[in-house]
């Protein structure tokens, strides 16, 4: 990922627990084909989210 993006023009994904958008952080560099959930909240919570729907 180049070094020279702008705040919106940094890729996004929807998060599988809430199903919001969120941007691409410094944080998940290295595994952002991995990354499925928005925060830790929300990968604390992915069971009830799929039990629910």
């Amino acid at each position: 990922m180049a070094a020279t993006l702008k705040k919106g023009q940094l890729p996004t994904k929807i998060c599988a627990t809430c199903g919001l958008p969120f941007e691409y952080r410094k944080k998940w560099r290295n595994n952002w084909e991995a990354v499925k959930y928005c925060s830790e909240k929300c990968q604390r919570n992915k069971e009830k989210a799929v039990v629910s729907s």
